[in-house]
């Protein structure tokens, strides 16, 4: 579904990642983990469209996206939730959620969308009507992931969705990851917290200094002596 093949890409003379590539199958789980500092966040913002790469290609499902804008990249089915939980606090659960189907004009769709989400997350269709601002921190996360479903995307990328959660709220971020990804939806997890996201994912990716340095099974990765050491203390 999404093929990154060796994707170079830079702010200005400050070189960020170097011949990137990995591949992402209908269905999966993949997650790239890796040190803050690495090149995570950048890798996913130049598949979005928001850096273009220096060199290299990006395709989804067979077409190269990488010239293309980013709002032209949603409406191919390819969404990104940004680190960090960025809600609109003084609109309702409810208005959070009719923002993220800007791209779709089918009224009908939407409000089949808008049901469908609320079954994923009962808790956001009890607070419809509450200011966004009101929600639990891990409520936050699932309103944003909520808003970035209601584009219907077939692939959807996940930026440190379990960064300043506690560990009981991370649990429920990756329950709702598994959730998505049994409605249909092919999930990228990129993230910092190593054994989490492993454990939900199906494959792993580890950037490390820009460069994809390991790759393989989750299983196999938490039994990676490299993984162990630098990443688990183990």
């Amino acid at each position: 579904m999404l093929e990154v093949e060796n994707v170079s890409a830079a702010y200005g003379m400050v070189q960020i990642l170097r011949d990137v590539s990995f591949k992402i199958e209908k269905g999966e789980i993949v997650s790239i983990i890796g040190p803050n500092g690495a090149g995570k966040t950048t890798l996913v913002k130049t598949i979005m469209g928001f850096l273009k790469p220096q060199t290299g290609t990006i395709k989804f499902k067979g077409e190269n996206i990488e010239k293309l804008a980013t709002n032209d990249i949603v409406k191919k089915g390819l969404t990104m939730i940004p680190e960090g939980r960025e809600i609109f606090p003084r609109m309702s659960v409810e208005e959070n959620l009719m923002l993220g189907a800007y791209t779709i004009t089918d009224k009908e769709k939407i409000k089949q969308t808008k049901e469908n989400v609320y079954k994923i997350f009962p808790v956001l269709k009890k607070k419809e009507k509450a200011l966004a601002q009101t929600l639990s921190g891990g409520e936050q996360q699932m309103l944003v992931i909520c808003r970035s479903l209601m584009s219907n995307p077939e692939l959807l990328i996940l930026d440190e969705p379990s960064l300043g959660l506690a560990p009981i709220i991370v649990e429920k971020v990756l329950d709702t990851v598994r959730a998505i990804n049994e409605e249909g939806v092919t999930v990228l997890l990129v993230e910092q917290n190593i054994h989490d996201s492993l454990n939900v994912a199906n494959r792993g990716y580890v950037l490390e200094e820009g460069r994809i340095v390991l790759e393989g099974k989750s299983r196999e990765l938490l039994s990676n002596s490299h993984i162990k050491e630098v990443y688990l203390g183990l």
